[in-house]
């Protein structure tokens, strides 16, 4: 062997470079030739529920209030109304939220009002 054997090329071997088309192949099987596809799940929205507010009569309708602006972010009028709502039509819809979220509302007001000595309810359904 020559002490400093050279780097073999393509130069070296004297071949033609040419490009490889795809009558080049020798059959229709050829497993590097063939295309991979994939298929893609749409992923879908997780389901809403909703979150609510049911009327009895002995919960005061401040408290009612409180609850509204503390647990469901709204503001005092807000809260006013939707507190109206529940008082006139027997219940409302107070937010609208996942499952885990809607899950935590409704035990978050349960215990609150319970703490509190009031009965009111708070439920949730899927939407």
């Amino acid at each position: 062997m020559p002490a400093n054997p050279l780097p073999m090329t393509m130069e070296c071997l004297d071949l033609p470079l040419l490009p490889l088309t795809m009558t080049d192949r020798k059959d229709g099987n050829d497993p590097d030739a063939s295309v991979l596809t994939k298929t893609r799940t749409k992923t879908q929205r997780p389901p809403l529920y909703k979150v609510l507010l049911l009327n009895d009569d002995y919960t005061p309708m401040e408290f009612v209030v409180h609850i509204l602006e503390r647990f469901f972010g709204m503001t005092h009028a807000q809260a006013f109304e939707v507190m109206l709502t529940v008082h006139k039509k027997g219940l409302a819809v107070v937010g609208v939220f996942s499952f885990e979220v809607a899950e935590t509302k409704v035990a978050q007001v349960m215990d609150f009002a319970r703490r509190h000595q009031h009965p009111l309810q708070c439920t949730m359904e899927k939407e």
